[in-house]
């Protein structure tokens, strides 16, 4: 009896191991986001220019300067001077740049998201491709079968001299035809895998499964929206470039106070010298002329902008949906239809009791495998288009 529950712990065991072991769609996107080549480049890319910007809010170098003049007439020892000084904007304009900095930083990292959904998406689309690619060559290997047990049907009637050899001929060929799809499938299937193992930073990802891991279903419309206005970098991105032009008009104006320059200061001759402290201000009269103007112009344009291009968005968004709901419908009445009919089995039957000819069934049958061949196909991009619908959400 203990070597029996022993054996039945390692079976779970083997079973559970060999269930991890297969990927799932999240599993795969995982290991694409830390693998891929390009978002790993373009995170590289990214942080650099985010250096950049920050670089951009350092203080001036100090400068130092100094006088010797030997050339004169005189008798007492030659004149030198020195003086360390260091200029710095207004304080403020430091933390206005500082803000604007940060709202680019934050636009940075939504292009990178954008990048990232793409990227995503596109794995998302080869694995769903390879479901597929999987659920045709099991329905090809089913019809393969039963082609061959036709074929060796036709054969024995022919040598009974019940059927012609146009007949058999046929049936040979419809065997082969079904040989040649399995290969076909499986060539397509090599290549789709391979497109993913790219994306994966060519790294191998035995993904095998053979059914779709979400439903069909989606949100109302309005619903998906409203997600996707807190969720999709393209939409988000609008309201940065808001944020940046405000934030570019406060710098603006903080760029109107004066510059300022403290240092020290030492001149003189050897015994008798003179220090003390520098100041100094700079008044941008003519540096900053017409930049505010320019600023708030910005920021109409882009509040104006935004408007324009959401709505547009969200006409693309409306049409889309729109175009998933009429195919998931007609989708589930085709799926409906031939569900019941129950053609292929009840096609077989009629031959094998002599009601149909080999030439009908073949006939009928190639009519119920492309219409169910279809089906696979609308099913296949729904979940494509399903993918694309929600793409904000990964």
């Amino acid at each position: 009896m203990y070597k029996i529950i022993v054996f039945i712990l390692w079976c779970c065991t083997l079973s559970g191991l060999a269930y991890a072991q297969t990927p799932t769609i999240e599993s795969v996107l995982t290991q694409v986001e830390q693998n891929n080549k390009s978002l790993k480049a373009f995170a590289d890319y990214l942080n650099s220019q985010k250096l950049a910007l920050r670089s951009s809010n350092n203080l001036e170098d100090p400068q130092f300067g100094a006088f010797y003049l030997p050339i004169a007439d005189h008798t007492d020892a030659n004149y030198t001077e020195f003086q360390l000084s260091q200029t710095i904007e207004f304080p403020t304009v430091y933390g206005a740049r500082g803000n604007l900095i940060d709202e680019k930083v934050a636009k940075l990292e939504l292009v990178y998201k954008s990048k990232r959904q793409e990227v995503l998406a596109q794995a998302k689309e080869f694995c769903q491709h390879l479901i597929y690619l999987q659920k045709q060559i099991a329905i090809e290997e089913t019809r393969l079968e039963q082609a061959e047990k036709v074929f060796e049907q036709v054969k024995e009637l022919f040598a009974k001299e019940q059927v012609g050899i146009m007949e058999m001929n046929k049936a040979k060929v419809a065997w082969l035809q079904d040989q040649f799809k399995i290969q076909e499938l499986e060539n397509e299937l090599n290549a789709v895998a391979l497109q993913l193992k790219s994306l994966n930073g060519d790294e191998p990802i035995a993904f095998t499964a053979d059914t779709y891991e979400n439903s069909l279903k989606v949100s109302e419309r309005d619903s998906i929206w409203q997600e996707k206005l807190l969720l999709d970098p393209a939409l988000l991105k609008l309201e940065q470039e808001q944020l940046i032009a405000q934030q570019t008009l406060k710098l603006a104006k903080n760029k109107a106070l004066p510059n300022i320059t403290a240092g020290f200061n030492s001149q003189g001759i050897p015994g008798e010298r003179f220090s003390g402290l520098y100041a100094g201000i700079s008044i941008p009269l003519w540096s900053n002329r017409n930049k505010v103007k320019a600023a708030a112009s910005e920021i109409q344009y882009q509040e104006r902008f935004k408007n324009a291009e959401t709505f547009q968005r969200y006409t693309d968004f409306e049409k889309q949906y729109n175009q998933y709901q009429l195919m998931q419908e007609k989708y589930e009445a085709y799926e409906s239809t031939l569900n019941s009919l129950n053609s292929n089995e009840l096609l077989y039957k009629a031959y094998q009791s002599g009601e149909l000819s080999f030439l009908d069934y073949f006939a009928e049958l190639q009519f119920y495998r492309k219409a169910y061949d279809e089906m696979l196909r609308m099913q296949y991009e729904l979940h494509i288009s399903q993918t694309q619908l929600l793409k904000h959400q990964l």
